[in-house]
């Protein structure tokens, strides 16, 4: 294995193609997993990231390939308490499932946007748009680290498990920051890690598509929040994994396989998935 961190291209090539594989899967009528389908993952084996996040009452609104694409690690759209009105700029929008959702609750004067750069993943969040007939929703293409929307023209910015595949990140949660108004809110789920990953995860390309080898730690990811300008951060755990349970969504990553035991012991439950709220400072008054 090559002792190279891998490159913000080379990722992003990786993420296109597994990501692509996804929503074709999606299309078909079948469940997806981070890297694959669901049955790659072996018999009856969930994916414990992405299984189980939205209620069924959300999933019976919604088309059903817009469910069977979400390969998120949370629901940031039950937790960013949105509101009627507000502008929504979902980060790696995939088959759409968060954007819909939130289309549906910032309603007719509010608007909801969505971020991809798999023209798979958009050409099946536009048929689930047209599907669920919302018309306050809006697919760019791009990339997370490249946001092309103006200053200073969202609310509200959400995500699920994404931000943890860019080796950017830096770059992401300024732009996040750029692009949200004055007292807008960051407010997504995520991936992150408490302490740092064996190297050999962090270099496993595998790992990183998984939703794993990407995670910050969650120190780390407070500074960054707090280096690009944003205020009252904080990290709320949803979902504690133990690397049993990771074997399906890091599928079959070489690196993770060739964990010892004892590793697996001391990273049990300090991978997981979480809430990232922060704030944009409200402009100061005179």
């Amino acid at each position: 294995m090559s002792t190279k961190e891998p490159e913000n291209n080379e990722i992003r090539d990786i993420v296109k193609q597994k990501y692509g594989e996804a929503a074709r899967i999606a299309s078909q009528g079948k469940s997806a997993s981070c890297c694959g389908p669901i049955s790659s993952c072996g018999p009856g084996q969930k994916d414990v990231i992405t299984s189980d996040l939205y209620s069924d009452a959300e999933a019976a609104a919604l088309p059903e390939t817009a469910v069977l694409a979400s390969l998120g690690c949370g629901n940031p759209t039950a937790l960013a308490e949105l509101s009627p009105g507000e502008v929504v700029l979902d980060l790696g929008s995939g088959g759409g499932i968060d954007v819909l959702l939130s289309a549906k609750r910032v309603g007719p004067t509010g608007y909801a946007y969505g971020l991809d750069m798999t023209d798979d993943m958009l050409a099946l969040a536009e048929k689930n748009r047209r599907e669920a007939g919302a018309e306050n929703v809006k697919f760019l293409k791009g990339h997370i680290e490249e946001i092309p929307l103006p200053d200073n023209s969202v609310d509200v910015i959400i995500s699920n498990c994404v931000i943890n595949l860019s080796s950017d990140k830096d770059r992401v949660l300024a732009e996040a920051f750029r692009v949200l108004k004055p007292g807008g809110r960051f407010a997504v789920s995520d991936v992150v890690v408490e302490g740092e990953l064996p190297e050999a995860i962090r270099k496993d390309m595998e790992a990183y598509v998984g939703c794993v080898a990407g995670a910050l730690d969650t120190d780390d990811y407070r500074a960054k929040l707090k280096r690009v300008g944003f205020v009252n951060a904080g990290i709320e755990p949803t979902r504690r994994y133990r690397f049993a349970d990771l074997e399906g969504a890091t599928c079959g990553a070489a690196a993770v396989a060739a964990l010892s035991s004892e590793e697996r012991e001391r990273l049990d439950g300090r991978i997981m998935g979480a809430f990232i709220r922060a704030q944009k400072p409200a402009q100061a008054t005179s």
